[in-house]
């Protein structure tokens, strides 16, 4: 159930933007872009290849500083608290995630001391989430054995391994198939509702629909915000699919 069918009471604002802008000499690869996300919030993040999405999130992460405009993550300015940032956030890739030729429990302990836990800390988030995901018989298994659905599970659970208050996944779940699309859905609905902050792109419309709001990024500005219901309201569409393909189409064509 989506954030804004659960409750009414507005929540803690945890990204602010405001006319926040990338350039690249001549070239505006974001261009003033404005919104906000609120705690424990599934916001998604979508935009045809070439749009601005993957900058956005750049800056976002404090991997890339802004040319211009203001953004705080976590309560961190993306100018002058960029390894802040880092330190808050959660962030997974469907191009980078874990480490093929470590086992199960040596990738949770190498990022574990990234994220600065201590032994202990460790030793117990990592029999934690092993009980969790049903992993126990599988500590010393390599990741390069597994399928890549419990990869890309067992990816989103380390990412969170430090108690992050926002995480950022980018295409999480690109070439997996839809029953293991739906199952780490349920665990993006769990953090949710713990209070973490989600903060997602994705190609699939149908999982657009699943977040709480939706931001559709075209030339590098954000065209359209709003619920999916919203969206579909605004567009005429049936499904959200209909809307990307109205507001993006074009522009990918071109």
């Amino acid at each position: 159930m989506a954030l804004a069918e659960q409750t009414d009471h507005v929540r803690p604002t945890v990204i602010t933007t405001e006319r926040l802008t990338k350039r690249f000499a001549d070239f505006i690869a974001v261009d003033a872009i404005s919104f906000t996300v609120q705690k424990g919030e599934i916001f998604g993040f979508l935009g045809a290849n070439g749009a601005g999405k993957t900058t956005a999130m750049k800056m976002l992460t404090g991997l890339l500083s802004p040319s211009s405009g203001e953004a705080t993550v976590a309560g961190f300015d993306v100018y002058k608290q960029a390894e802040r940032i880092k330190q808050n956030i959660g962030y997974m890739s469907q191009r980078f995630s874990l480490y093929e030729d470590l086992t199960i429990a040596e990738n949770i302990r190498f990022y574990g001391g990234i994220y600065g836990l201590n032994r202990l800390a460790i030793a117990e988030k990592t029999d934690a989430l092993l009980k969790r995901l049903q992993l126990e018989h599988a500590r010393n298994a390599l990741i390069s054995s597994l399928p890549l659905g419990w990869k890309q599970k067992l990816a989103f659970s380390v990412s969170l391994l430090h108690d992050p208050a926002i995480i950022f996944l980018d295409e999480p779940t690109g070439g997996v198939d839809p029953i293991t699309r739906r199952q780490f859905w349920e665990l993006i609905y769990e953090a949710s509702a713990n209070g973490v902050t989600v903060f997602v792109t994705t190609h699939y419309m149908d999982e657009a629909e699943y977040c709480d709001r939706v931001s559709i990024m075209v030339n590098g500005r954000i065209e359209a915000l709003d619920s999916p219901r919203g969206l579909k309201e605004r567009f005429q569409a049936t499904t959200m699919d209909e809307v990307f393909v109205t507001l993006a189409r074009p522009t990918a064509a071109a």
